[in-house]
């Protein structure tokens, strides 16, 4: 894992030389100060050589201008450095999403991937940054202040290295509690991010049902789960930093009375300019010691967003399972043979699915909700893989098709129509993104829309807002239409349509789905079955299973589980009866 890290370093070599070079000369300048003051009250004053001491005074000012042009360096290139290296990490992370499989996405929670996307990506960018330069930093200057400490006097200086094995110590006793609670801060700021995606996402839901009282209920316990790991993040934090810095003193006051005796009862040659730079040099000493322990702590919590990271990183894509060959020139004839599926933790959804459709040719899938409609329609573009049974178009397995040119030449119509955030132009071409304004138009005519574009303000660059929001659903669904006519594929797939719309928007949206299915192999789903009469084959789809299959006049003959389905509907008038009817 640690050489994955490094692999992000490897466009910012330089930045990072530079950068560390910085840190090891703040490191060896921070000594300056202790020294001069040793020197200056030893020699300098005594010997009243004036000079002498005005020219130290310039030199630790000019070693601090350096400090400072080198604290800049690191402060504003080391993060630059460090969000660079987040924005490829997130690059990296972006494009990984969009090879996972459905199924991927079924069992991860959004807000979850969020967390991954946001607060791990800063904390190791942070760690990127700070961490090699702190690393850096408090060893040189502990090795340095240390050194001089036993120049200057040996008995005070393992005196003062009592204090790391305490340090430690504190380390250990907290570190545990420490991790728990900054695990249980790291889900609930996930729990946060997928409570507020779905809150914002249901907002129309949640007001139609004057739900908001539930909804603040829920976000409130999930955001209090969040105060109350803080909370016990920041007890662990104060703690030991409390206790930490009170050792931090006592060893400072333990030097200072024991340097006091040393001075009282002329021990050894401690004078008085040992004992001023030896009480200035503690904190140099101390100083570091503490900033490798928290950087410890650093390292762990940047070592625990990587490692989820790396994990997502490391799913299985669905490319794997994209074969070699490129679709192209497409006729349509589709075929299912012996086909059974499960998703991974149901029952079998599919099985030993098996029928035959022509080029050109329209196949209706009706029959209860839960039948195995949808995942038919799934199976085609590959969004789901086989593991038992095959599926071919113009006689090849589809599994031998690459999956980019296999979805190409399939297009979908879904109830849920989503759009993205933008203009009415940018969502018509998502169909084709290179299509000339020609054919987008041309699209928009023949999904019937073009009128209703033509009459708004801003024309094709009107703004239909996140998800489409500000369009009704007719008009989203002509929209994605639009997007099928200019991506012109030969097999499409219309997974009920129009179930959602008016009778008045419907007939629309039919006569827009008619003309775009003329030339193409289509399946479709419905539940009305007015809309499906025409079609080639209608199977009857239960349990996983093939019922019937004929067309619409064959399958009254036969007077079975369809007849009775159409007979049923049309003497209620219910279009959403099919739906309901248990079969078998």
């Amino acid at each position: 894992m640690f050489k994955k890290f490094l692999h992000y370093y490897k466009n910012h070599k330089l930045v990072l030389a530079l950068d560390l070079l910085a840190a090891f000369l703040i490191a060896i300048t921070g000594i300056g100060y202790p020294i001069i003051t040793r020197i200056m009250l030893n020699d300098w004053i005594p010997n009243g050589q004036i000079n002498l001491i005005v020219i130290g005074g310039l030199i630790l000012v000019g070693i601090y201008v350096v400090r400072m042009g080198l604290r800049y360096f690191m402060q504003y290139y080391g993060h630059v450095m460090g969000v660079k290296m987040q924005g490829e990490m997130r690059s990296d992370l972006f494009d990984k999403l969009q090879r996972l499989p459905y199924s991927y996405f079924d069992n991860h929670e959004t807000g979850v991937i969020m967390s991954t996307m946001t607060n791990d990506l800063f904390e190791i960018s942070e760690l990127a940054h700070h961490g090699p330069e702190n690393l850096l930093i408090a060893s040189f200057t502990a090795i340095g202040a240390f050194t001089y400490l036993m120049i200057i006097d040996w008995i005070l200086g393992f005196i003062l290295l009592g204090a790391i094995p305490i340090l430690f110590i504190l380390t250990w006793v907290f570190r545990k509690k420490f991790r728990s609670s900054m695990r249980r801060s790291r889900k609930a700021i996930a729990a946060i991010n997928a409570r507020v995606e779905n809150s914002i996402s249901g907002i129309r839901v949640t007001k139609a049902f004057t739900n908001e009282k539930i909804e603040k209920e829920r976000f409130e316990r999930a955001n209090q789960e969040y105060i109350d790991a803080r909370t016990e993040v920041f007890s662990s934090m104060g703690g030991y930093f409390s206790i930490s810095q009170f050792v931090t003193d006592f060893f400072n006051v333990l030097i200072l009375v024991t340097g006091g005796f040393f001075l009282y009862y002329s021990v050894g040659d401690f004078n008085y300019g040992d004992y001023s730079a030896f009480v200035v040099s503690v904190s140099l000493f101390i100083g570091p010691i503490n900033t490798l322990i928290v950087f410890i702590e650093q390292l762990e919590n940047a070592s625990a967003g990587f490692s989820r990271f790396v994990a997502l990183m490391e799913e299985e894509e669905e490319t794997i399972y994209s074969g070699q060959k490129v679709c192209e020139n497409l006729e349509g004839e589709l075929k299912f043979d012996h086909v059974s599926f499960r998703y991974d933790t149901s029952n079998e959804v599919l099985d030993d699915v098996s029928f035959h459709l022509e080029k050109g040719k329209t196949l209706a899938l009706v029959g209860p909700s839960g039948g195995g409609k949808t995942t038919i329609c799934h199976l085609i573009p590959r969004f789901y893989f086989l593991k038992q049974g095959h599926i071919y178009i113009d006689g090849v397995n589809i599994e031998e098709y690459t999956l980019c040119s296999l979805r190409e030449n399939i297009g979908i119509v879904q109830q849920e129509v989503f759009l993205f955030g933008g203009t009415i132009k940018d969502n018509i071409l998502y169909g084709r993104p290179d299509a000339s304004e020609e054919e987008v138009i041309a699209a928009a005519e023949k999904a019937n829309i073009l009128d209703f574009i033509n009459e708004l303000p801003e024309g094709w660059d009107t703004e239909i807002g996140e998800r489409g929001v500000r369009l009704s659903g007719g008009q989203k669904q002509r929209l994605s239409i639009a997007r099928l006519f200019l991506k012109n594929p030969p097999i499409l797939i219309l997974d009920e349509a129009t179930s959602a719309l008016d009778n008045t928007t419907e007939m629309l949206i039919q006569r827009s789905l008619h003309e775009l299915a003329k030339g193409r192999t289509c399946l479709i789903v419905a539940h009305r079955l007015s809309t499906i009469k025409s079609s080639d084959i209608i199977a009857v789809i239960s349990q996983g299973k093939i019922m019937e299959m004929g067309d619409h006049d064959t399958l009254l003959k036969l007077n079975g589980i369809y007849a009775e389905l159409y007979r049923l509907q049309f003497k209620t008038g219910d279009t959403e009866e099919v739906s309901k009817i248990k079969i078998g």
